[in-house]
């Protein structure tokens, strides 16, 4: 399957390089020209579309820059990773965290780090590149991944868990109420949800090179790498640092509490 999919990325970099070479055209050779021909006293006036790329390209340059090789903002629109992110919350992803990709291809152009166990990732979905996801890296590569009666194990050892009460939230429209627990996966201590009422699915699993082992906190309600396989280094997007905005969809208003909370 193809990395290449028409995004805002796309459009966003078609729309820096079109409006920069107008901009560009403009400054070295059209302006020049015009200002030749001009009487005295005559104003300057360009065309519709170089006057568009005179006041846009900057601000589109810039735009592009920040969302690509800093921080990007994103939506949480399920319910995988509750309790860490709720439906409505809105995030800003580290971009660089895990090296500079080209906002067009996604390649590689720096190496900055590499992606480390307990870090909430956002990436393109392996199996539709066009869907970003968010899930929390559990497995390094070479890492041996078990899961059994709702426990995660990490090169055979058991990951630190600590009852931490009832949960209830809502997520798709319904109510829940189940067990929360305290996780502690290498120096990340983070919060996870699992119903009791559903069956483990256990497994065991090597994670190969190049690819990362990834688990929404809802243990229970997450699509993730139990079903569709591991998760390639090449489509990590970045890393999630902090809640800027959230939206209390049930009780129809901004949550003002989790505003500006960093994500663990």
């Amino acid at each position: 399957m193809s990395d290449f999919h028409f995004d805002f990325a796309v459009a966003l970099t078609v729309l820096t390089v079109v409006t920069g070479i107008g901009w560009a055209l403009d400054k070295w050779w059209l302006a020049p020209a015009r200002n030749e021909a001009l009487a005295p006293g005559q104003e300057d006036k360009p065309g519709w579309f170089i006057e568009f790329c005179q006041f846009s390209f900057p601000v589109i340059f810039v735009v592009l820059m920040l969302r690509s090789f800093l921080f990007e903002p994103f939506r949480i629109p399920s319910g995988s990773m509750i309790p860490t992110l709720l439906v409505g919350d809105f995030i800003l992803v580290n971009k660089f965290s895990y090296g500079l990709r080209t906002p067009v291809g996604f390649y590689k152009m720096l190496e900055l780090g590499e992606p480390e166990r307990g870090d909430v990732a956002v990436f393109r979905f392996p199996q539709d590149p066009s869907k970003d996801f968010i899930k929390r890296i559990v497995g390094l590569p070479g890492d041996t991944i078990a899961y059994r009666n709702k426990r995660l194990y990490v090169n055979g050892e058991a990951v630190g868990l600590e009852a931490a009460g009832i949960y209830s939230a809502a997520a798709s429209g319904r109510s829940f109420v189940v067990q929360r627990y305290t996780e502690q996966l290498g120096d990340v201590e983070h919060a996870i949800i699992v119903n009791p009422s559903t069956v483990s699915q256990d497994f065991d699993f090597v994670v190969p090179d190049g690819e990362y082992f990834a688990m929404g906190d809802n243990r229970d309600g997450s699509d993730d790498s139990r079903r569709w396989g591991t998760l390639p280094a090449r489509n990590l997007v970045g890393k999630a640092v902090m809640i800027w905005m959230s939206w209390d969809g049930a009780r129809n208003r901004i949550d003002w509490g989790r505003i500006g909370d960093r994500i663990q």
